[in-house]
């Protein structure tokens, strides 16, 4: 009897590692290579289906390759995406819907879309919480919140660099790096360390 209720609360332990396992397996990582160092973001797939999508699209098409982060406040974010080191506004593809409702919350080293006070117009632009950003959270003030959709798994002094730096306002926009923090590259990482 013992032997028969251990085996089967082994063979339940076994199922459950399994299923832990199969999970962190299917969620990607993507290296971002910024002018600070590197930092390396795990995206959410079953969360935030269309955001990692859309933000995978991005990676593989080359598009983040010398954009910067070009709004950066210290103790809340830094944005980035969208922009040329010369502040040019990059063309994108088109919007998509916000997926805020996905449980997961503006907490620090999370990455969640950017977007204007259209709560479905994100598109390549994301941003880096520095703290938990609570306001951002589903519903948010506007019913819809800021869409999470990855995390930074490592180099999180990176993104803590780059919110240390000193910024100024550039033509209409403010907080702007005054020494660009450039992404130097983006990629999807194939094997996991």
């Amino acid at each position: 009897m013992f032997n028969r209720m251990f085996s089967r609360f082994l063979c339940i332990l076994l199922a459950s590692t399994a299923v832990v396992a199969a999970n962190a397996a299917v969620n990607p990582r993507v290296e971002l290579k910024t002018s600070q160092g590197t930092m390396v973001i795990e995206l959410y797939p079953q969360q935030a289906p269309k955001s990692v999508a859309n933000f995978l699209q991005y990676v593989k098409d080359g598009y983040y390759k010398d954009t910067i982060f070009h709004r950066v406040i210290d103790g809340f974010m830094i944005q980035g995406g969208g922009f040329t080191e010369k502040m040019v506004q990059k063309e994108t593809r088109g919007t998509i819907t916000n997926e805020a409702a996905n449980g997961l919350k503006n907490e620090p080293g999370t990455l969640a879309m950017a977007r204007t006070s259209d709560p479905h117009s994100a598109s390549s632009q994301f941003f880096i919480n520095l703290k938990h950003n609570e306001f951002l959270d589903y519903p948010g003030r506007d019913g819809w919140g800021y869409a999470v959709f990855g995390k930074v798994v490592e180099g999180m002094d990176v993104v803590e660099k780059i919110a240390k730096m000193q910024t100024a306002n550039s033509g209409m926009h403010q907080n702007v790096p005054i020494t660009p923090a450039i992404i130097l590259s983006a990629k999807l990482l194939t094997d996991k360390k």
